[in-house]
């Protein structure tokens, strides 16, 4: 049994190590335990994984994860837990396992250097352990070492059911260049300015030929900016207007020739698909251990500032006050980045 709840992009992190768990050791039933909203995010999950989803908001207090713990143990007798979480939560639940005689076994924290890697001075530039690589050290240590056996969730080449997302396109037409352009990020060090993104969708649209650009977001106000872009440019559509689901929108990202993505949750579930991404980094770097599955380091946009990267997840106040680290990259110069990944 794998626990696995906290933050969306981390959780989508999960699947190539969890599926390839599945893979590397047949003879044994995973289940996994996430929040009931991203429970369909497992598209064509291995046979034997079982994905279940918890509202965390029935199990408050310090009750709530022993009562959550025995609900699940009785359903289905695990044999050893994974907590690949290590909260409040899951440490919990991962202690009333341990008391009850089951082998378990937490993921590592990031480390602690990653203070040096992001200090505003006196910075140690060196890559720290991916959270992949934490992940699969979590499994190894409960005695299941897992090799990657995942080849994206669609196999290797593959694409998702373009009857998914009719509502919001045809299906490619010969020639056609789909290009997917996801500007947003929880955090503003991992946004680049909203203003200076359709600069870069203007550019792609009228210099990229027979190109259909979709524009994905999520919040409120994200949908209400792309819905007047998708208004405003003729190429554009915005898959984000139509609230697809997860396997709909894991179908169109497999079609998508090239991704534009900040260090966020879409980098993710594009590289997912095995959609090549040319990636914005702000405040963070892919030194911090979270970059896209199997993207290429060719394809990351950055600028070289002594500051970065200032935090692991973006979420720090800029020390110059400016997040110059986005603001100064051109659209220009983004917009070429695109195009050269096109043709690669």
């Amino acid at each position: 049994m794998v626990f696995k709840f906290r933050e969306f992009t981390d959780v989508v992190m999960t699947i190539p190590v969890l599926y390839s768990a599945c893979k590397c050791h047949k003879g044994h039933e995973f289940v996994l335990v996430t929040r009931e909203s991203l429970v369909e995010l497992f598209v064509n999950q291995p046979d034997n994984l079982t994905v279940v989803g918890v509202n965390l908001e029935n199990y408050h207090g310090i009750n709530g994860p022993r009562r959550l713990w025995r609900e699940l143990k009785d359903k289905f007798d695990p044999s050893s837990v994974i907590d690949l979480d290590v909260d409040i939560t899951t440490r919990l639940v991962t202690l009333n396992a341990r008391m009850s005689g089951l082998k378990t076994s937490t993921v590592t924290p990031p480390q602690r250097n990653a203070r040096q890697l992001t200090r505003e001075t006196n910075k140690v530039m060196l890559p720290l352990v991916s959270a992949r690589a934490r992940y699969r050290e979590a499994f190894f240590r409960a005695g299941l070492p897992v090799q990657e056996r995942f080849e994206g969730l669609y196999g290797h080449g593959g694409h998702g059911d373009e009857r998914l997302f009719a509502a919001v396109s045809e299906p490619k037409k010969p020639g056609e260049v789909w290009i997917g352009i996801a500007p947003f990020a929880k955090h503003r060090g991992k946004s680049y300015p909203t203003e200076l993104v359709e600069e870069v969708v203007a550019i792609i649209g009228s210099e990229v030929g027979n190109a259909k650009v979709f524009l994905f977001g999520g919040g409120e106000e994200e949908r209400r900016i792309l819905a007047d872009w998708d208004a405003k440019y003729p190429f554009a559509v915005s898959p984000a207007v139509a609230r697809m689901g997860f396997p709909a929108e894991l179908s169109l990202l497999s079609h998508i020739d090239v991704m534009l993505t900040m260090d966020s949750a879409n980098m993710h579930l594009a590289s997912l698909v095995g959609t090549k991404c040319v990636t914005m980094w702000g405040a963070t770097h892919p030194y911090c251990g979270y970059k896209g599955w199997h993207q290429a380091e060719s394809l990351n946009l950055s600028l070289p500032m002594p500051c970065r990267p200032c935090s692991l997840y973006g979420d720090k106040p800029c020390h110059r006050g400016d997040y110059h680290c986005l603001t100064a990259i051109k659209p220009r110069v983004v917009a070429d980045k695109v195009k050269i990944a096109l043709t690669d």
